[in-house]
């Protein structure tokens, strides 16, 4: 049953990249669904927001992040340590950001240790949730490797989760496993689906 789940994933997952990575006008799409999650009450209401900087074809967050900087909020990023766990980064400057081992623009790793500018994911108001591919119920697919999945468990219950994806990465039905985690909210160039959240 299970390798049945994983193989409908798999096949999924491949449909998304190759509908994400020929997607026209990415940029310009990009801006629309970021600005819709900063027009969000739960952005305006949140004190501190995670933010992911895009990679490949993922919605482009970059181009918006200065603007979230100079909000007042404060404005945290993920990395990926050795041990393969996401960490969190309390970003100030874009100037802290270089290109990394996967040509990921990450925090520089000068930077990364030092006790200021460490986030513990409970402080979290507000997290903003990359993914290969979702459905309306929130449901989401990542790359397999369950780096969300570990830091989302630890995330307070009342801090809402909001996926970014365009209009293609949109599936009738994701399958899921028990420890998948449901988006409160997964927004496209299109609508904002209200997904179930959290149990």
């Amino acid at each position: 049953m299970e390798s049945a789940v994983q193989d409908l994933k798999n096949a999924l997952r491949k449909e998304a990249h190759a509908n994400r990575k020929a997607q026209e006008n990415k940029d310009e799409l990009s801006r629309r669904i970021v600005n819709a999650f900063m027009a969000l009450p739960e952005y305006a209401a949140a004190e501190t927001v995670m933010f992911y900087v895009d990679v490949r074809a993922e919605v482009r967050t970059r181009f918006d992040l200065p603007t979230a900087l100079e909000s007042g909020k404060t404005i945290v990023v993920p990395w990926c340590n050795d041990d393969g766990e996401l960490e969190l980064f309390r970003l100030d400057s874009m100037d802290e950001l270089e290109i990394g081992m996967y040509k990921i623009l990450e925090p520089a790793q000068s930077l990364r240790n030092l006790p200021e500018k460490q986030v513990h994911v409970e402080s979290l108001d507000l997290i903003m949730v990359p993914g290969v591919g979702f459905d309306s119920r929130g449901a989401r697919m990542g790359h397999g490797k369950g780096y969300y999945d570990k830091l989302l468990e630890h995330a307070r219950k009342d801090t809402p989760l909001v996926a970014l994806a365009f209009e293609c990465q949109m599936f009738e039905d994701i399958p899921v496993a028990e420890h998948d985690v449901f988006m409160d909210m997964v927004i496209t160039e299109d609508k904002v689906y209200p997904g179930q959240g959290r149990s």
